[in-house]
């Protein structure tokens, strides 16, 4: 068949490649139009739009598909299907109409499940054991088309939403080129989507990726490892550092977390009062690693970004704020519900008087 590809990602870019390699003819590519990036804000392609141009296609990008010159094109070009994976544009019913075997889209879930913008991170922050891929021919509303094909792939307990995808685009694309084969020969037939066990997955904001202590630990895990790497886990820190007497706050960037059991901590829920519980928010440091109270148990962080900073594992970015190795709240400390609190250095263990500097006070907000 004769293929105008529309995608714009890095998870487009297998499928891409996959009907470069297939039997069928890629005629021309869309794709979002250049983007400013990074401090400098210089324009730059979408990786689909950079691997078209690798493979010698014709790139068409409109800023919206409705636009009369890209209609024009797309109709002069008349291609026989036009298979999708992340364009990331909605496509006006005057597009639709265009290919004479319409829009077949990849879309990583088992549809009717987490329909739209976001499929694999809901899939992560919901806790689900298996998601997968679905083939379905595009409609009006939203990812409601009937199916052609789809495929499973089990959730792993370590996935953060980055890992899901790459193994989810590889597999789709396979996905892709067999349906268009059948298709073409004709022994497949679109099947209506069941009306039950529809649920939605709008896309992530930043706000959604911000870290609430109090929650358990299971459900930090999830959030982390599903804002991984977009919108990208954070929570404020207040290093009390300002030379006005006023909390200096900034974000920090969080990476996969892992759950401290068998660490030797509890949470201050199951912890006597003068026992080591660690209240939400707050933080203990041992040489080589960081604990952060939760609800439930205490997570141990993993990689962590300050504010214009590279990223680097939790032990060094504590070294760099001077928290001493062993401090934390001591168990006397009412609660407070901002979070973490300043921190204290561990008595040594020679029984001298000398104490280590002064570990900075910090307050999760």
């Amino acid at each position: 068949m004769r293929l105008v590809f529309a995608g714009t990602p890095a998870a487009a870019l297998p499928t891409l490649r996959a009907l470069a390699a297939s039997r069928h003819e890629v005629a021309a590519v869309v794709t979002r139009p250049d983007a400013p990036v990074g401090r400098g804000k210089k324009m730059q392609s979408s990786p689909v739009a950079e691997l078209a141009a690798e493979l010698g296609f014709e790139t068409l990008k409109p800023v919206r598909p409705n636009e009369g010159w890209f209609l024009d094109r797309l109709r002069s070009i008349a291609p026989d299907c036009c298979p999708v994976t992340a364009y990331g544009a909605l496509l006006p019913q005057s597009a639709l109409d265009i290919p004479s075997r319409g829009w077949v889209n990849l879309h990583f879930s088992v549809l009717p499940a987490w329909r739209g913008a976001a499929p694999v991170q809901h899939a992560v922050l919901r806790g689900d054991d298996i998601t997968g891929a679905t083939t379905f021919l595009i409609v009006k509303e939203l990812d409601a088309g009937p199916v052609f094909g789809t495929l499973t792939e089990p959730i792993r307990p370590t996935d953060t939403s980055g890992d899901l995808l790459a193994r989810l685009a590889l597999a789709g694309a396979e996905l892709m080129v067999r349906t268009l084969d059948a298709i073409e020969d004709g022994s497949v037939r679109a099947v209506p989507q069941p009306t039950d066990g529809v649920s939605f997955a709008p896309k992530l904001t930043p706000a959604d990726a911000r870290v609430d202590w109090k929650l358990p630990a299971h459900l930090i895990d999830r959030q982390v490892r599903g804002c991984t790497p977009d919108p990208g886990a954070w929570t404020e820190i207040d290093t009390g550092r300002s030379d006005t007497g006023q909390s200096d706050t900034g974000r920090l960037k969080l990476w996969p977390v892992s759950l401290a059991a068998g660490a030797g901590l509890v949470s201050r829920a199951e912890g006597t009062s003068g026992g080591p519980g660690l209240p939400a928010g707050e933080l203990r440091v041992d040489r080589n690693a960081v604990y952060v109270g939760t609800g439930t148990v205490p997570v141990r962080l993993g990689d962590v970004q300050p504010q214009g900073k590279r990223r680097m594992p939790a032990p060094d970015w504590a070294r760099g704020l001077r928290i001493s190795p062993g401090g934390m709240t001591p168990p006397a400390t009412p609660p407070s519900t901002e979070g973490l609190r300043p921190t204290v250095a561990s008595p040594r263990e020679d029984g001298g008087n000398t104490s280590p500097p002064p570990a900075l006070g910090l307050r999760f907000r």
